[in-house]
Formats: structure tokens, C-alpha cells, sequence
């Protein structure tokens, strides 16, 4: 393989591959779906599957429950746009970041009653994340597309204990 050399040494060209299998701590993942109706439990499924694979089972119920509601919201929001899913495990906690299409509104009573819509949408979403010790919001996205952000933070001790408190099979 021929090698190239940089400030740092030399570099393999092109660089071998990450070989090691996948970690809670390399949870980085994004993905691009239509703002149908379908594109929640796709973003479920995959994010079942991401899960799985970093060894993060653990936080399946709160952390799917978390995608599905953001999603659902976005779709809602956004219908035949695109949506950007976004999941990451940084400093102990998974987040969930969901990008759409709807513009944040220039008239600030149409602006409120268009937020009262969405928290209304996210009710169960809230729910969830308070159960978790986390944190979840939405505001105007800061992308050259504009549009809105929502996101949810959960704390991986939280979203462990989330439903331990109800034994199995009650």
C-alpha cells in the first residue's frame, strides 16, 4: 500500500478502515428519509438495528419511543419534505435530533400558535424524557436550509431504568 508522508508521519493511502466492531461510544449515525407516513418506523427499525449493533439494547424502549415521536412530529410538520434523523452517544447520554422543512414563522402569533401545535405533538415525547432524567426541546434549525430542530437528550442511566419499576409480566 503506498504511503504518504504528513506532518504527523506517514499515512496509508488510502487509510485502512475502522476494523473494530461497533461501541456505545461510536454510536454516530444520520439519516435521510421522506416526511411520509411510513418514515417513522423506518426511522425505528434502524435505529432498533443501530442499537443492537453498539451494544446499547439496554435504551431500546425510551430511545425508540424518543425517534418515533420526533419523527411523527417532523412528518407532521413537513409533509413531502425531506427529514434528517440524527442519533449520537456523547457524554453519557444518546441524542436524538430531528430535522424538517417547516419554517419558523415571521408572524409571532401564528409563531405561538404553531409552537403550542408541536408541543402539543411532543406531549408524549416530554413524558418519556422527563422519565429518563433528560432534556428535549425544538427551535429554528441552523442549517442553510432552515426549517426546525427538535431533539431529545437521554442520559444513559436514565434511559436504562426507564420501566425497570414495573416488573415483567404486570
Amino acid at each position: 500500500m503506498p504511503a504518504t508522508t504528513t506532518p504527523t508521519g506517514p499515512v496509508a493511502c488510502p487509510p485502512r478502515p475502522d476494523d473494530r466492531p461497533p461501541s456505545p461510544d461510536s454510536l454516530a449515525y444520520s439519516v435521510t428519509l421522506p416526511a411520509a407516513l411510513s418514515s417513522p418506523a423506518l426511522a425505528r427499525a434502524a435505529t432498533r438495528a443501530f442499537l443492537t449493533a453498539h451494544r446499547l439494547g439496554d435504551i431500546l424502549d425510551p430511545a425508540l419511543q424518543a425517534v418515533g415521536e420526533l419523527t411523527a412530529a417532523a412528518c407532521m410538520f413537513a409533509p413531502g419534505a425531506d427529514i434528517y434523523v440524527s442519533l449520537r452517544q456523547r457524554d453519557g447520554a444518546l441524542r436524538v435530533t430531528v430535522h424538517d422543512g417547516h419554517p419558523v414563522h415571521a408572524n409571532r402569533h401564528l409563531a405561538a400558535a404553531c409552537d403550542t401545535r408541536r408541543r402539543a405533538a411532543l406531549r408524549l415525547l416530554a413524558c418519556v424524557v422527563r422519565a429518563c432524567d433528560g432534556d428535549w426541546g425544538f427551535g429554528a434549525a441552523h442549517a442553510p436550509s432552515g426549517g426546525t430542530r427538535m431533539w431529545a437528550t437521554l442520559p444513559l442511566a436514565g434511559a436504562t431504568a426507564y420501566g425497570a419499576a414495573v416488573p415483567q409480566g404486570e
